[in-house]
């Protein structure tokens, strides 16, 4: 990109986005429709978050020797549909409904069930995955089949905490969710743990747009989010952002495998 008259610097898309106006950005991001789980609106603004380890390659070294899955809260289906080929039994659960024709959309073609409950059975499935969804320790030990394994990367209770202290918003979850907590509850279960990785990663949002984006596309992180209810603190971070380039918040992640004896 050519630099920009008088500066001698190249310009970024840092420039472009907080050359526009708060009212402009916002605007936009509170208007803009959302799809499943679709973040590409927030590419070149929002950067980090990511953990160390790979779910998606973790998940598809398990797949290689699974004849039967299940994916909890699938959301649009993106991931598992990234995941493809999948094994023939393979059921995806969704129960948020603006989610779930989007992930029948995604999902069918490549031969997935899609469901909107828990199945009822019992030693079901070879591999469980679980990736930012629930984690119901004990239908999870009742529908893997003896020597079946579970695989969830989930999104601990201090997640972007830093976001909603900073909006003066309640945190995200009243209990606390971490390795811990969730290792015991699928030990109680019955099921033996394999692998536990716990991480909290800086995520950088580079506007306030993409700070509205955020909290429209994951509505629980702030509960009844709404714009002239945080207008003030909202005003503050976008003047934030123009002064460092950046509001910094921190990801909690943890990773999870385990296995039904």
């Amino acid at each position: 990109m050519p630099p920009r008259a008088g500066t001698g610097r190249a310009v970024t898309v840092d420039d472009m986005h907080t050359a526009r106006g708060y009212d402009e950005l916002v605007g936009e991001a509170a208007t803009v429709p959302i799809v499943g789980w679709e973040f590409a609106w927030l590419d070149g603004r929002v950067d980090g978050g990511d953990p160390s380890w790979s779910y998606p390659g973790l998940a598809r070294a398990l797949l290689r020797h699974a004849h039967t899955v299940l994916d909890l809260d699938t959301g649009g289906g993106e991931l598992l549909a990234e995941l493809a080929p999948l094994p023939a039994g393979t059921v995806a659960v969704e129960t948020w409904t603006p989610n779930i024709p989007v992930a029948r959309d995604r999902l069918v073609p490549y031969g997935v069930e899609v469901r909107t409950e828990m199945p009822a059975g019992e030693d079901e499935f070879d591999l469980v995955l679980s990736r930012h969804g629930r984690l119901p320790a004990d239908d999870i030990a009742r529908l893997l089949a003896p020597g079946g394994t579970l695989l969830t990367q989930q999104v601990g209770s201090d997640d972007l905490a830093d976001l909603n202290e900073t909006l003066g918003a309640p945190p995200l979850h009243l209990r606390r969710w971490n390795a811990g907590v969730a290792v015991q509850s699928l030990e109680e279960a019955g099921l033996e743990i394999a692998d536990v990785q716990e991480e909290r990663i800086p995520v950088r949002f580079r506007d306030v747009g993409a700070i509205v984006y955020q909290l429209r596309a994951v509505p629980w992180q702030v509960r009844n989010f709404d714009l002239h209810r945080y207008e003030r603190r909202l005003r503050r971070l976008d003047a934030e952002i123009r002064a460092v380039g950046h509001f910094t918040a921190y990801a909690h992640r943890f990773l999870i495998e385990a296995r039904h004896a």
